[in-house]
């Protein structure tokens, strides 16, 4: 028995919100404030609150408050349905599981409808919504306070807990399970380790010694450890008998003492001490976890944080478990379900490694043969998620205001049933292995190669400095080098729906007659000439951009598609029917690449490649730092004005990445401004799409 679906609506960021479950671990990821600590807490309000008000009126959502204002303040709509704060659990089983506790919850006896669904509702009903408007004419008539002051004091009156089981195909049709006083005790017992753990390495602390207590507590009911629970017991008695000789001896002349003052009667006031350990109590504050470093054994707080909170979690983790399996004579829960909310808290990327690659192992038993355990691992954890089976992940993300989940499982399927299996396994490994922080950016960057990846910095600052409105590097960005292979990603970009500014050249080219080693044309069987593909500067007679990237998201390889064009004819979002990128000013992808621009000269020219650009605008800076670009060869030509900047890219660069670097060495800071990197200039292209990416 498990739960495959949770659903969710008008709690905190989750609007209208469902997530899959999977059979054991689910690894849920997002930004911050993306509604996974929102996920936890519904649920714990829904299932382990008493209270018939569990919700405080700020867990409403915000668009649901207003909706709430808009209906309150207008008259009501005879399709008016009962609105408020939503959780729906889904729940499959199976005819290998006992279905003792769930029978009552069961809404036919189809032995083919093998599903339960849950409903709890926090929610305003017609009649309680008449008696709210009645109550606030008169509230403001006589307190002359708006709606939402009388809503945040006096919504506890109107709104109702309901808990029932409907129907899957028919939610029409319920059970009312406190009308019919059905518990749900037997069938679902949910648990939860939160991210603010009590964890330090003050030398006052003892944090895990004291959780060794309450391990001791939970394993005490439990009837496969009683054997061991037996004999700690037993050697306690022993002592006991130990200590009272002892005690008779510390304590003998007092008790003398206490017998001589008497009473009306002789030995009134007799007395005996005597040793009585308890097996509970022993262990509180008399246990200590030392670690071992070297031949020498050290306290906890002697180890270091990201330690301490590893076996912090993993001492947790056993106490919840325990807490799962109950006390002896009862039976655990039907459904077990954990949440662990961000373990990587307070530890270094190695203990995020060690933590994901082994909690699917110390979690794997369940909680016994009969009963297995489901867990959400909630995480903004690049290091988790490189570490993950990815497809247990669920990404959570904001769209159109409304936070949703989805699937990488989905994404798989997309790539497979568009034939392009090998592109998702090269995906997989490539987020694995380099990038899994592009599931909590918020914006990205794809490039082709280390001279960018190595300059891109330089330049975000550059542009920073001229517009310090939203500056590039404060915001949370992901660079990605993919080569010339930008457009394999464009399902995962569509995916987590992140701002994307790919950067690359347009790779200009045109055909050739194809020449054989004699120096003659070849020709085709029709007596046509073959051709080739050849590339050139933009200038010279060029016809075709060879770059595969924006032959695949613009539907063209035509150059003229893309001369002197703007960002905001460039700019794509994807149309959900036909799987296409289309132009859309108001989309969050867009490809640049080398443009016309002057240089100081006030010379025009539409470059090639990223070299081309920047030997155009930045020949002089070159010529001035000559001695200084080791890995240029034949410097001299920058000297030569005959010899035009694409000559220079493709005679003249060595080895990319110490030409970048060197681009970096070179540079100086203005004096007068203290802007730094100041002699030399961005490339037109890089720096319009760095402002396009720089906008919310």
């Amino acid at each position: 028995m498990k739960i495959t679906k949770v659903g969710v609506q008008n709690y905190r960021l989750l609007k209208d919100f469902s997530i899959d479950l999977e059979d054991d671990l689910s690894l849920v990821v997002g930004k911050n404030n993306c509604g996974k600590t929102s996920l936890l807490s519904v649920m714990d309000k829904f299932l382990n609150s008493s209270s018939p008000h569990p919700f405080s009126f700020n867990d409403f959502n915000l668009g649901f408050s207003s909706e709430l204002k808009e209906i309150i303040e207008n008259d009501i709509s005879e399709d008016y349905e009962d609105k408020g704060i939503v959780l729906k659990l889904f729940i499959d089983y199976d005819k290998k599981d006992n279905l003792a506790n769930i029978s009552k919850l069961m809404m036919d006896l189809d032995p083919d409808n093998n599903k339960i669904v849950l409903l709890f509702e926090y929610i305003l009903t017609i009649d309680d919504l008449k008696e709210l408007k009645k109550d606030f004419i008169k509230f403001k008539e006589e307190k002359n306070k708006d709606l939402p002051f009388f809503l945040k004091n006096n919504y506890q009156k109107y709104f109702k807990l309901f808990r029932k089981t409907v129907d899957p195909a028919d939610s029409e049709k319920f059970i009312d399970l406190e009308k019919e006083k059905i518990t749900l005790k037997n069938v679902i017992n949910y648990k939860f380790i939160k991210a603010n753990r009590d964890v330090s390495n003050k030398d006052s602390d003892k944090s895990l010694s004291s959780l060794s207590s309450c391990i001791y507590e939970k394993i005490e009911t439990n009837e496969e450890h009683q054997s061991k629970i037996d004999k700690f017991k037993d050697e306690l008695h022993k002592t006991d008998d130990s200590l009272n000789e002892v005690y008779s001896d510390i304590f003998g002349d007092v008790i003398e003492k206490v017998r001589k003052f008497g009473g009306i009667k002789p030995d009134d006031t007799k007395i005996s001490i005597t040793s009585t350990l308890q097996h509970k109590d022993i262990l509180k504050g008399n246990t200590t976890v030392l670690y071992n470093h070297g031949s020498h054994e050290l306290p906890e707080n002697y180890n270091g944080l990201g330690y301490m909170n590893l076996i912090n979690m993993i001492f947790e983790i056993e106490i919840k478990v325990n807490e799962f399996k109950k006390e002896k004579e009862e039976t655990p829960a039907d459904i077990n379900l954990l949440f662990i909310e961000e373990p990587e808290a307070h530890t270094h990327p190695q203990m995020q490694y060690i933590f994901i690659k082994n909690i699917k192992d110390l979690l794997k038993d369940g909680i016994d043969t009969a009963h297995k355990l489901q867990y959400i691992v909630s995480t903004h954890s690049s290091h988790i998620v490189s570490e993950s089976d990815f497809d247990d992940i669920k990404y959570l993300k904001m769209v159109n205001g409304s936070i949703v989940a989805r699937n990488l499982q989905s994404l798989e399927n997309e790539y497979k049933t568009d034939g392009e299996k090998q592109n998702y396994k090269f995906l997989k490994q490539y987020l694995t292995l380099h990038r899994a922080e592009l599931f909590f950016a918020d914006k990205a960057i794809f490039i082709e190669g280390d001279t960018e990846r190595i300059l891109l910095p330089a330049m975000m600052k550059k542009v920073d400095q001229e517009d310090s409105d939203n500056p590039l590097l404060s915001q949370n960005i992901s660079i990605v080098e993919t080569g010339n292979y930008s457009h394999i990603f464009e399902k995962f970009i569509d995916f987590i729906g992140v701002k994307s500014l790919i950067i690359t050249d347009i790779d200009s080219a045109k055909k050739v007659k194809k020449i054989d080693a004699s120096g003659n044309e070849e020709k085709n069987t029709d007596g046509t000439n073959k051709m080739i593909t050849q590339k050139c500067p933009v200038a010279d007679s060029s016809e075709i951009s060879t770059n595969a990237s924006l032959d695949f998201f613009y539907g063209s390889n035509d150059l003229e598609v893309f001369k002197n064009k703007t960002i905001a004819e460039m700019t794509l979002k994807k149309d959900t029917s036909t799987k296409k990128w289309i132009k859309d000013e108001d989309g969050f992808l867009v490809c640049v690449y080398q443009n016309n621009e002057k240089n100081s000269k006030d010379t025009e020219y539409h470059a090639r490649s990223f070299e081309d650009s920047f030997f155009h605008i930045n020949r002089q800076f070159i010529i001035d730092n000559k001695g200084s670009f080791k890995s240029l060869k034949n410097i001299d030509d920058f000297d030569d004005d005959s010899k035009d900047s694409y000559y220079l890219a493709e005679n003249c660069v060595g080895k990319k990445p110490p030409f970048a670097i060197e681009i970096l060495l070179n540079s100086k800071t203005d004096e007068a401004t203290g802007k730094d990197f100041s002699d030399w200039k961005i490339p037109d292209y890089i720096k319009q799409g760095l402002l396009w990416l720089k906008k919310d």
